[in-house]
């Protein structure tokens, strides 16, 4: 590779992912930075996705794989962007590499290490309803397949004891003077693909999330359905490990409100189509559940959205009721929730008595936006999304020329239309290159 032929890329998402292959392919050497142990971010949490119904980690695990394979990509997992200086076709970035703990030449993934961990805490993967070890590997299908200590929870580097791993690993691989890596990079281009974070629906108390068990969101919920999540797919609820038969969904929990402390004014484009994949799921499941969706309006105007949710009424049964959500409430012995609402069609007050009620909540920008649009020097919207140089002519470019922007961390939108703008993100991205070249020659 030329000097400066190479692209980085801020975010392993199904966005990044996707802008890294297009330009591997197109011989351009690409470091992909995560933050996480695995790339594959949100996608890799979800157990379907709509309106095909399709197997979530069937579709991405593949583009995992390349990703991993692919001679012109060079995964940097569990690892974050410090600092970056200079212009389009030449920025010297420094991205810092922690310690798993793990030497990953020595490495087998063979798991021993944490099935033999004594140290038990909840599963962010498993958005908490499940547990893992204190050192793990995010989740099964995991690139790179490497387990990760996580020192806050490890009992050696808390109280100096334990060390199981170290001593049961066949391979020699756990090594704990392991210690954070300062890597500096020179690339043409950089394309961040950051992804979204959860509007957190706690601080509408009415809801009672965090309060009753069975309220969940709509990502806890496809955790539970998911046959590689806690419950191994089956619909328990989380307050006594009883099959939920009856479910309510609310839609716009943070989204579309004028008021600050209860969320966001913009729609998150996504919720209606993912409460109604998730009903669908659900009646797959068990047909004789009974499911009900309270919506503000239906905004499905993507291929084939209208017709999945035609079917999800006529074909599946379920229940959609234009209503105002107002209270929740629980009943102390059985557990069971009762959900008030307006029926804004019918003008009558309405409740609901049911066993889960899934809130589907306001996707948002995720909070370390900031710091990384200062190490950029690029600019961010009002509500903390990354700010495209003008969102019609030019929705992939950043007032920086040379770093792009695509996916969720731009604005809401669904998995098609990230993977279309990370496309976009990497031509622009090579046009770079292209005009780097031209210049030199």
């Amino acid at each position: 590779m030329k000097k400066g032929n190479s692209v980085l890329v801020i975010g392993g998402g199904v966005a990044g992912i996707q802008a890294s292959l297009d330009l591997a392919e197109r011989g351009v050497k690409v470091y992909l930075v995560e933050k996480n142990p695995s790339i594959g971010g949100r996608m890799a949490q979800l157990d379907k996705t709509f309106p095909t119904m399709d197997c979530s980690i069937c579709i991405l695990a593949p583009k995992m794989i390349e990703c991993y394979r692919h001679p012109n990509i060079e995964l940097l997992t569990y690892s974050e962007v410090e600092e970056a200086n200079g212009s389009a076709g030449d920025f010297t970035v420094k991205v810092l590499k922690k310690p798993r703990f793990i030497n990953k030449n020595k490495c087998t993934g063979c798991g021993t290490c944490s099935q033999k961990c004594p140290v038990k805490v909840p599963n962010e993967f498993d958005m908490g309803l499940g547990m893992r070890k204190a050192i793990y590997i995010q989740f099964a299908q995991a690139v790179p397949l490497l387990p990760t200590i996580d020192k806050d929870n490890c009992l050696y580097f808390q109280r100096g004891v334990c060390q199981i791993c170290q001593k049961l690993c066949p391979a020699g691989a756990v090594d704990f003077d392991q210690r954070a890596e300062e890597i500096t990079l020179n690339v043409s281009a950089i394309i961040v693909a950051t992804g979204f974070d959860l509007f957190n629906p706690s601080i509408i108390k009415e809801f009672g999330y965090k309060k009753y068990k069975n309220v969940l969101t709509g990502l806890e919920l496809e955790r539970l359905v998911n046959a590689a999540g806690p419950t191994g797919g089956r619909l328990l609820r989380p307050s006594d490990s009883k099959m939920a038969h009856k479910l309510a969904f609310v839609q716009c929990v943070g989204s579309r409100s004028q008021k600050k402390a209860r969320g966001f004014p913009y729609c998150s484009s996504a919720c209606c189509m993912y409460a109604t994949k998730e009903a669908v799921m659900i009646k797959e499941h068990d047909p004789e559940s009974d499911i009900l969706i309270l919506y503000n309006e239906f905004r499905v105007f993507g291929k084939g959205f209208q017709d999945f949710l035609n079917r999800a009424k006529q074909d599946y049964g379920v229940k959609y009721i234009r209503g105002r959500p107002g209270e929740i409430l629980e009943d102390p012995q059985t557990k069971d929730l009762t959900l008030t609402y307006e029926d804004t069609l019918n003008r009558k007050i309405m409740s609901s008595k049911v066993d889960l009620v899934v809130l589907c909540t306001a996707l948002i920008p995720r909070p370390d936006n900031r710091k990384l649009a200062h190490i950029l020097g690029v600019n961010l919207d009002e509500f903390d999304f990354f700010k495209p140089r003008d969102s019609i002519y030019a929705p992939i470019d950043t007032k920086v020329p040379g770093i792009f922007i695509c996916g969720y961390c731009q604005g809401p939108k669904d998995i098609p239309e990230s993977v279309a703008q990370a496309s976009g993100a990497a031509a622009r991205a090579a046009e770079i290159i292209a005009s780097a070249a031209r210049v030199e020659v």
